[in-house]
């Protein structure tokens, strides 16, 4: 599984090339290299692709479940058998450290064994009414599922939409971010290798238009979005031309709540794994921590010091971290920085580019933030974390809550009765206590507010890929 010096879209089971000669060179963002070029897709190839999509909808979802468990679970073991290759690939293209991306390679085989499961379990239910009638429901695929991908977890995150859309008896068309879009193609060939059948998975690369010729076409049937609250807001008004139902997983500034009696070794081991792990290119990162002010100094010279241990370096090389993806979010982590000087906050530590070239930055923690400065309520989506002061229980969960989104959060603290209760009020759709990135495959992940809309992961993700039928039988004389 070499990277390719040129690829071609993915429609219909083979490799074809697009409507335009146009391309799009993805490099090493560690490196600044060039990797590979892929095609700018346009509007035509999605016209292309949705039509391979809608002609293998009715075969596909005429197949018995226990078949597409087969052939879904045949895709996590060729992920599996690649797993080396995809992993190399993956941190090459996106960044990040090589354990990283072998982890997410591993998240992403999950995806498929775990809905895999649950094909041949998808049930209706009967409803009791009069001894005259007969109710019951059936769940039914909507037909074509249509997936934009971020740059941030490429392989992991197309996993994750891809596996319940394809076992809930759904066809699919993929479009990855322009920066990151090998493992999708080389994705979409283990699918067909796997026993895929032709135009059930489809792939086109390229940047705005593809994108938004999928969010807006009236062949797509369903729609699911991972990426910022900007652009779901526009993949939304696309939808919304046709009705189309959608999906969002958009941005999070989230809160790490340390009480007064947490476990600072626990506390900062953790909070560091979420806003340093990916460079902080993570929507549910740790990047705000809210500190109780009897251990906030103590706590900042600990993550001081955590931060300063994290290598920077080539994610193949498996540093403690990698670059940042692409020069845009590179300039805007580096101009948020400047931001938190400006407003006054206190720069402990990092700030400034690495040594090397790429798109890195150094971790970097700010201290003395006021929770209304504009690095306290906007997602950076970089290693930079704000730690901000409490004093007491009511302030903590009103600086937690007091920003646009809600998509996860954490508390820590040896009680757990004190941590569940602030874990209750604190307006998220994922908590994690004395942990971070807590959870699995198995669980519903989503967000409250500005964060999205439905559940990705776990049974309750089956819901955003299937829709409820009612039949009504009278069976009076």
């Amino acid at each position: 599984m070499a990277i390719h010096e040129r690829y071609r879209l993915f429609i219909d089971g083979e490799s074809v090339e697009a409507s335009t000669d146009e391309s799009i060179t993805t490099t090493d963002p560690a490196t600044g290299e060039s990797l590979a070029g892929v095609p700018a897709g346009t509007a035509t190839d999605i016209d292309r692709a949705v039509s391979a999509a809608r002609d293998a909808a009715d075969s596909w979802r005429s197949k018995a479940p226990a078949e597409r468990a087969r052939i879904v679970r045949r895709i996590a073991d060729e992920i599996r058998d690649h797993a080396d290759e995809l992993a190399r690939l993956e941190s090459r293209d996106q960044g990040k450290p090589l354990t990283q991306a072998h982890h997410d390679v591993d998240g992403a085989a999950r995806f498929f064994e775990y809905y895999a499961g649950a094909a041949d379990k998808i049930e209706g239910k009967s409803i009791p009414l009069e001894d005259e009638q007969f109710t019951f429901t059936v769940r039914e695929p909507y037909g074509v599922s249509g997936q934009i991908v971020p740059w941030n977890f490429p392989l992991n995150l197309t996993a994750r939409g891809l596996a319940p859309a394809l076992v809930a008896g759904n066809t699919a068309v993929l479009k990855p971010a322009p920066t990151t879009p090998l493992s999708a193609l080389h994705l979409a060939e283990l699918c067909r290798d796997a026993g895929v059948p032709d135009g059930v998975v489809n792939v086109v690369t390229g940047g705005t238009e593809p994108g938004a010729a999928l969010s807006s076409h009236e062949g797509v049937d369903v729609l699911t979005f991972t990426g910022s609250v900007p652009t779901g807001r526009a993949v939304m008004e696309s939808a919304a031309e046709h009705i189309t139902p959608v999906t969002l997983e958009l941005g999070g500034k989230n809160p790490a709540v340390v009480l007064p009696d947490a476990d600072l070794d626990d506390a900062v081991f953790w909070i560091a794994v979420g806003i340093f792990t990916n460079a902080g290119q993570v929507c549910s990162a740790a990047d705000r921590a809210i500190v109780h002010e009897s251990v906030y100094d103590e706590f900042v010279d600990r993550i001081v010091d955590r931060a300063e241990s994290h290598s920077l370096g080539h994610g193949p090389e498996d540093p403690g971290m990698g670059p940042l993806n692409n020069a845009e979010q590179y300039e805007t982590v580096l101009d948020y920085i400047d931001i938190g000087v400006s407003e006054g906050a206190t720069l402990e530590t990092g700030g400034e580019p690495g040594d090397d070239d790429g798109y890195f930055v150094r971790p970097t923690v700010f201290s003395d933030v006021d929770p209304e400065m504009r690095i306290a309520q906007e997602e950076i989506f970089g290693p930079v974390l704000t730690v901000i002061p409490f004093s007491d229980r009511d302030e903590a969960i009103e600086i937690a809550n007091d920003v646009e989104f809600g998509l996860t959060g954490g508390v820590f603290s040896r009680d757990i009765n004190r941590a569940l209760g602030v874990a209750r009020d604190i307006e998220a759709g994922s908590i994690y206590v004395n942990e971070w990135f807590g959870g699995s495959e198995e669980t519903p992940f989503g967000g409250m507010k500005k964060s999205g809309i439905g559940r990705e992961k776990g049974l309750e993700a089956l819901d955003s890929y299937l829709q409820t039928k009612a039949l009504s039988i009278n069976l009076s004389e």
